[in-house]
């Protein structure tokens, strides 16, 4: 009689939740659709399952899919880096305020450490403050501002942002308003001993000439950024005045930051 043989194993549900956390760690950005026919189960089954991967914080829900809660992708839509080292965000908005002297002229870039910023101004007052960051506006405090300028330009969606020229017109098609600012507080996507990078071009044009316009500038940056390079670079470390951070550089990096002149605001200083 021929022996029968046995039945694949079937995966336990924790176990499966495991190896699809770790698929998507590695992958970065994935969609119901594919994990299912990835993991051979059912489009509804990957549905609970990233939803309690989300619950956990091991994996970002997004429309249709999910990424990694700890992968760098150079490209996450805002509404899913509002969810990611969001402790860090605040702590680093906290020291970053701590910067700022009421009645100062401060420019913001995009992104949403410098949107934590924005709120963490709750208490400032008589600020003039300008941004290419289109969420700064609904989100800052009406008391903490004198005036509020948004720069103009071509609207990314994916960042809820404008890229264009930090200028300003006297009247339209008129001269450009010669701007300056007192503290330039630049978030950016990458940090190595070659200076300050990000993943869009026109993101690091803007980024650098709102440094070349401040007396100071204060780079955000958690330190999953530390040791990191992207596409475009924004400026070498010795232009920024500060590193506003959430956690101590290591020594090597902290040496290549006190060799350029760059004092690092952290909880532990």
């Amino acid at each position: 009689m021929e022996a029968t043989a046995p039945s694949p194993k079937r995966r336990l549900p924790a176990g499966r939740k495991a190896d699809l956390a770790s698929y998507v760690e590695q992958v970065g950005e994935v969609t119901v659709g594919g994990l299912a026919e990835h993991f051979h189960v059912s489009i509804d089954t990957i549905r609970r399952d990233l939803d309690q991967l989300d619950r956990e914080g091991v994996v970002i829900r997004t429309h249709g899919g999910a990424v990694s809660a700890e992968g760098q992708l150079k490209d996450r839509a805002l509404d899913v880096r509002l969810r990611l080292q969001t402790e860090e965000k605040e702590t680093i908005a906290r020291l970053a305020a701590g910067l700022i002297d009421d009645g100062a002229v401060v420019m913001l870039n995009a992104g949403t450490t410098t949107l934590a910023l924005a709120r963490a101004l709750r208490n400032h007052r008589d600020l003039t403050i300008a941004t290419n960051n289109l969420r700064i506006p609904a989100e800052i405090s009406p008391s903490a501002f004198r005036d509020l300028y948004v720069f103009g330009g071509a609207v990314r969606a994916i960042t809820q942002a404008t890229t264009g020229p930090v200028t300003f017109m006297m009247t339209p098609g008129g001269p450009e308003v010669d701007i300056r600012c007192d503290l330039a507080m630049i978030a950016v996507g990458a940090i190595d001993d070659a200076g300050f990078s990000t993943s869009n071009m026109g993101d690091a044009n803007m980024m650098a000439e709102m440094i070349q316009r401040a007396e100071r500038t204060a780079i955000l940056a958690d330190s999953s950024k530390f040791g990191r390079r992207l596409f475009a670079q924004v400026t070498t470390l010795d232009r920024a005045d500060y590193l506003v951070t959430d956690s101590a550089p290591e020594p090597a990096f902290a040496a290549a930051l006190a060799q350029a002149e760059v004092e690092i605001v952290s909880p532990s200083t």
